[in-house]
């Protein structure tokens, strides 16, 4: 005769572990990673293997000695942390600032509210936009793609700055095309010749991973996706009334962190709604807060901002969008 056994919930598992999306993650973005090494070099290996390396360790002493709780880095979150924290900064940047950026990621953005699973905010882009804010020079020193060299000396500005700063002096969309030095061709922004961070050199790696990701069952289109179609909307909308003031949208699509924000961070399972409703009102949040900092906004770049703020909309955005209870009659 068998034993009745009395657990607590959950008395059901999925195959997903952390250790396993986490690992999923880190694979969808090597191709990214890939790129950043072969248009920026050996600063980009540095920059990587110092935010990953702080991130880890950051995490195992405050869990081993201020939290004394197991450390729980074999779960590779920390590592995602890392890779994505390291993906929104330039590779030009002083190593003490990447440590000190991984400190305020694992420690502020996660540990401090209990680790993984508890965090309100996406960790990576608390310690990103600290830095944003901290020390703004050198997180908007952007090295130019350099094809495997390191690029000491070779610097200049985004896209989005080009286009933030020409409008800023009164020119028109056509007007800064014709006088910059910048192409605004889509297959520079497609495959990496242009300058910014080094999660942002590379479209078509990104998307690479996006689809793996999709394959992988680790995420679903609803966020990503609304966020493209809520960009699309509202930018396709100002470029119709006014093309001389607003750029084109798949300009906005490709350039800056957009896709790296919308498929990476945005999508995070801990600070996004839990179901598909809330999703696509957070990601259309996402979108439309991205394309007013980027225009009307004091910064060229306006996703981490735009992310963060919904995170922190999200329990709001449970409350009101849960899912139907199992017999509801409604």
């Amino acid at each position: 005769m068998s034993k009745l056994i009395i657990s607590p919930s959950p008395h059901v598992h999925g195959e997903f572990s952390t250790r396993r999306l986490m690992r999923d993650v880190i694979i969808a973005l090597f191709p990214a990673l890939l790129a950043a090494f072969y248009f920026f070099g050996l600063d980009a290996v540095k920059v990587v293997c110092i935010s990953i390396i702080s991130c880890v360790v950051f995490e195992y002493l405050i869990q081993r000695f201020l939290l004394e709780t197991a450390p729980s880095v074999n779960d590779l979150s920390a590592v995602v942390t890392g890779l994505i924290l390291s993906f929104n900064l330039p590779s030009n940047l002083p190593w003490w600032l990447v440590v000190i950026g991984s400190l305020i990621a694992i420690g502020v953005g996660k540990m401090v509210f209990g680790g993984l699973g508890s965090n309100p905010f996406n960790p990576a882009l608390v310690g990103r936009v600290f830095l944003l804010i901290a020390r703004p020079v050198e997180m908007t020193t952007w090295p130019l793609p350099s094809m495997l060299v390191t690029p000491d000396a070779v610097t200049g500005a985004t896209p989005l700055a080009i286009i933030k700063e020409g409008l800023k002096n009164g020119l028109t969309i056509d007007e800064i095309k014709a006088t910059s030095d910048y192409t605004f061709g889509y297959l520079d922004t497609l495959f990496g010749q242009i300058g910014g961070s080094l999660g942002e050199v590379s479209a078509i790696a990104l998307l690479l991973g996006f689809a793996y990701l999709l394959v992988r069952k680790v995420i679903t289109w609803h966020i990503p996706i609304t966020i493209f179609l809520s960009v699309v909307l509202f930018s396709g909308t100002l470029h119709l009334i006014n093309p001389d003031k607003f750029i084109d949208p798949v300009f906005h699509l490709l350039t800056g962190g957009m896709i790296l924000g919308a498929v990476y961070m945005a999508t995070d399972y801990v600070t996004s709604p839990m179901t598909h409703k809330g999703m696509i009102v957070y990601g259309a949040g996402i979108g439309l807060l991205t394309i007013l900092i980027r225009i009307f906004g004091s910064y060229p770049e306006g996703m981490s901002f735009a992310i963060l703020f919904m995170n922190a909309i999200v329990p709001l955005i449970n409350k009101y969008m849960k899912p139907k209870l199992f017999g509801e009659i409604k």
